[in-house]
C-alpha cells in the first residue's frame, strides 16, 4: 500500500491550525528527534563515526547572537524549538504544500528524504555559518553523520505523520 506525500488535500491547501495539527507536530517531531539523536549520539559513535552534538550547535548560535548559551538553552533549542516545532512546521506548512503544488502527489518517502537533506543544508550549512563555525563544519565526519541524521529525521517525521493520519 502506498501513501501520498501528505494526503489528498488540494495542492494549495494547508493543514488547519488547530489542536490536532499541533498534536501531529509534537508527536511526529518527538519521534523524529529521538531517531536523530539515537543515530547521532549512540549508533554513529558505536560504528566508529562522529558523535552529533546538536545542542552544541545551538549554543554556538546563541553565543554568536549574544544570547544566553548554557546547556539548557542548547537542549531547549534543539529538542523543543527545532525538533518539536520548527522542522514539523517547515514540513506541514512550507515543504509539503510546495511539493504537492510543484511535483504533485507522490509516495511520501521521496519528499521526506529530500526534506531531511534540506534540513541538513539549513542546519549544517547556514546555521553553522551564522554561528561562526566553518562552512558545513569543514566537511568532516560530523558533516556526513549529520546528513544521515537529518535525512532520518525527515523520513521518521513523515512516516509518523502518515501512520497517525491513517
Amino acid at each position: 500500500m502506498t501513501q501520498n506525500a501528505t494526503d489528498n488535500r488540494p495542492a494549495r491547501a494547508l493543514p488547519p491550525i488547530n489542536a490536532d495539527t499541533l498534536g501531529l507536530m509534537f508527536i511526529s517531531g518527538f519521534f523524529a528527534t529521538v531517531a536523530f539523536d539515537f543515530w547521532g549520539q549512540l549508533v554513529s559513535p558505536a560504528l566508529g563515526f562522529a558523535t552529533l552534538s546538536p545542542h552544541g550547535l545551538a549554543k554556538s548560535l546563541f553565543t554568536a547572537l549574544g544570547l544566553p548559551s548554557g546547556d539548557f538553552a542548547g537542549y531547549f533549542m534543539h529538542f523543543y524549538l527545532v525538533g518539536l516545532n520548527g522542522y514539523p512546521i517547515g514540513w506541514l506548512f512550507i515543504f509539503a504544500p510546495i511539493w504537492r503544488r510543484v511535483i504533485g502527489q507522490t509516495h511520501w518517502f521521496l519528499p521526506a528524504a529530500i526534506y531531511g537533506i534540506g534540513l541538513w543544508v539549513f542546519a549544517i550549512g547556514a546555521i553553522t555559518a551564522v554561528a561562526g563555525l566553518p562552512f558545513f563544519l569543514g566537511f568532516t565526519g560530523i558533516t556526513w553523520v549529520a546528513l544521515v541524521g537529518h535525512t532520518l529525521y525527515g523520513i521518521v517525521l513523515v512516516a509518523v505523520l502518515q501512520s497517525i493520519q491513517r
